[in-house]
């Protein structure tokens, strides 16, 4: 209350230079502003019991001071009554003039303790005797002031059967003064004059009513104050408390508790409230552990979607960008929260996106779709933007963009289309040659040599081989590729290259290349499938005679390498490389080298692309440029990676690694082990 008389009176402090000073406020504005500050139920409650005191103290007061001039009056009538009985016992010694009986008839009555004085005066109003009474005025000490003379009312002999009552108060209280005509056989003989001191009932009466008038007055403050207190300890404080928890409740902190020690129905109400805050913080702390997880779930899927994930909110800022979408405008280590989108996106890509995210952004249409090209990397997008509305459908809350990188669909479906065209014309070819031999046999055999026709049909039979192998590499390559499950067993690579090398060797007689097979005379068994790796080894030693030169020289080698091997596969004419076993799992590498034109950097990057022939621009030999496809897919089936290393007129070399059975990878594994034991043994001696 006094701070906020202070703060009040702080407003009126002097503003700055140049303004004259406002006057303080008043005691009037001092108490509105006490007044302000009580709530409405203080101030009805005050102006309440301030109407119920009043009402109470003036109705006790009337009451009393009834009472009070009832008593008053009884006072009048015992005045008079006691001035008509002494009249009427000295009247008669007053005219016979018998003043000593009537002295002590006079003293008998003053020493009643209800008279003051007692005076006898004569017509004129001299008085001759009186009780008490001296030859000069009374003052001081004494009780009364008097003159010998009494000023008596000038109506008094006028009326000789009533006695004259008045009033007057003194420094000692009321006094009443009754004043009785003597008259006696019809003269008058002078005046009675009689002082009657106040009856104490009266007087205490008159205390009383004050006192009682002020003591209800008070009583009734006292109450209600007592009544306010009794209710703040009992009603309104547990009232407030409960307040401040159901207010603590519906701002979330689900903790808070009433400790108040209290009985009855309000204890109930409180303990009640607080088991309900009690299930309300288990159930938030559930929903809380859900909501969690299903936040969690939901982070962790939008993180790890393929796709790009954007959401904007209603005017196109950006809220949340999953790492997809980061990487794909390459906003890695960005803050993009709050940016604009249009602002943040590569211009090619901005502009594409403005119109259509400008019309949901004005809810016109719910989802937009487009596509759209990168550069530097060269990349195909696929942007779907989706409106996200409120429940009722009708306000718009954001935008959810979808970004799918079709690059790799796109090229799947070029290198497809790029395949149909290859094999078309792959099979246009032989067929358009099968069929011009035929027809011209068919329309002029009887014009043909014997030897004519059998070149025409041996045309005609090497170009049906070419058709046949083409057919057969289609289907080996739509097999590889279809996911089908291949059945590895343990083999022994060696009889299969001893095998394919038989094969070629009249081909390469013919050519006068030297085939030279380099193996162990013992291989580990490997896991592998007979056919597939026969036809990996029957590829990769036909293409090295057929781009070989006459006089060249082709070789194959087989031997144990771990993966964390130093190698030079260019040096394939001379040693296995040396190789340190860190890995616990060797595996069998095979290489096929040859000494023909070599591959130069260019083409070495397409080599195992489909119908991608290195003769186009090297050589003119026939092949349907399926070949090195087909070994990849096999290989990479057997869990292993074909790699090659050429140079131009030096030679080319293929190699590729099979895992072994794992009972001979283990025995591998215990042989390196001593073997390297024995070495480090060897140095110390």
């Amino acid at each position: 209350m006094a701070s906020s008389t202070s703060q009040a009176i702080a407003e009126w402090a002097p503003p700055g230079d140049g303004q004259p000073p406002p006057e303080p406020p008043g005691w009037g504005e001092r108490i509105y502003l006490w007044w302000a500050e009580f709530s409405l139920q203080t101030k009805l409650l005050a102006i309440a019991t301030l109407v119920v005191s009043l009402l109470m103290t003036g109705i006790t007061f009337f009451v009393l001071n009834g009472i009070q001039r009832d008593a008053g009056m009884n006072d009048t009538r015992y005045a008079r009554d006691l001035g008509l009985l002494l009249s009427g016992n000295v009247t008669e010694l007053v005219a016979q003039g018998r003043d000593r009986e009537l002295a002590t008839v006079a003293e008998q009555f003053w020493r009643s303790r209800s008279l003051r004085y007692i005076f006898f005066a004569d017509p004129d109003g001299l008085i001759y005797l009186g009780i008490p009474i001296s030859a000069s005025p009374v003052s001081g000490d004494n009780d009364l002031q008097l003159n010998h003379r009494l000023e008596l009312p000038a109506e008094l002999p006028s009326r000789p059967e009533n006695a004259l009552i008045r009033q007057h108060l003194t420094p000692q209280g009321q006094l009443t003064d009754v004043f009785v005509p003597l008259v006696w056989k019809g003269d008058y003989l002078g005046t009675l004059a009689l002082g009657v001191n106040p009856n104490d009932t009266a007087l205490a009466s008159a205390a009383l009513t004050r006192q009682v008038t002020i003591a209800v007055f008070i009583s009734i403050w006292v109450l209600v104050i007592l009544g306010a207190v009794f209710n703040a300890l009992t009603i309104t404080q547990p009232v407030k408390e409960l307040l401040r928890g159901v207010r603590a409740i519906a701002s979330g902190n689900f903790e808070a508790r009433i400790a108040l020690p209290m009985g009855g129905e309000l204890g109930e109400l409180l303990n009640g409230f607080n088991a309900m805050a009690s299930q309300l913080e288990a159930y938030d702390a559930a929903n809380i552990e859900e909501l969690t997880a299903a936040q969690v779930k939901q982070q962790s899927l939008i993180a790890t979607m393929a796709d790009g994930a954007l959401l904007l909110d209603e005017v196109g800022q950006i809220v949340l960008a999953n790492p997809t979408a980061r990487r794909l405008f390459r906003w890695e280590g960005r803050n993009l929260e709050g940016q604009e989108l249009l602002n943040e996106l590569p211009e090619i890509i901005a502009n594409e996106l403005h119109d259509p995210l400008q019309s949901l952004l004005r809810n016109i249409g719910e989802s937009n779709d487009l596509r759209c090209s990168l550069e530097e990397p060269t990349r195909t997008l696929r942007i779907v933007l989706q409106s996200v509305r409120d429940q009722s459908g009708e306000t718009l809350k954001g935008i959810a963009i979808t970004v799918q990188d079709l690059t790799r669909e796109v090229e799947l479906n070029a290198a497809q289309s790029r395949f149909i065209s290859n094999v078309s014309h792959e099979l246009r070819t032989p067929l358009f040659n099968i069929k011009s031999y035929v027809e011209t046999l068919h329309d002029l055999g009887d014009q043909l040599s014997e030897e004519e026709k059998k070149e025409f049909l041996g045309v005609a039979n090497s170009e049906t081989d070419r058709l046949a192998r083409l057919v057969n590499d289609v289907l080996d390559l739509s097999r590889l590729e279809s996911g089908r499950t291949v059945q590895f067993e343990p083999m022994d690579l060696r009889p299969a290259i001893e095998q394919t090398l038989r094969n070629y060797r009249l081909n390469a007689d013919d050519k006068q290349i030297h085939i030279e097979l380099n193996t162990d005379d013992e291989l580990p068994t490997i896991l592998g499938n007979w056919d597939l790796l026969l036809q990996v080894l029957d590829n990769l030693v036909g293409n090295g005679l057929k781009f070989s030169r006459a006089g060249g020289s082709l070789m194959v080698r087989a031997y144990t390498w771990p993966d964390s091997c130093k190698m030079s596969p260019i040096e394939s004419s001379k040693s296995a490389p040396h190789c340190e076993f860190f890995s616990p799992l060797p595996k069998l590498r095979v290489e096929v080298a040859d000494t023909g034109h070599g591959i130069n950097q260019d083409d070495q990057q397409h080599i195992f692309d489909r119908f991608y022939r290195v003769e186009n621009a090297v050589h003119t030999e026939a092949g349907t440029g399926l070949g090195l496809s087909i070994v990849r897919g096999i290989i990479e089936k057997h869990g292993g990676q074909i790699r090659m290393a050429s140079e131009v007129d030096l030679g080319t070399t293929f190699w590729f690694d099979l895992p072994l059975e794992q009972t001979d990878a283990d025995e591998l594994i215990v042989q390196s082990v001593r073997t390297t034991r024995q070495q480090e043994q060897g140095l110390e001696l």
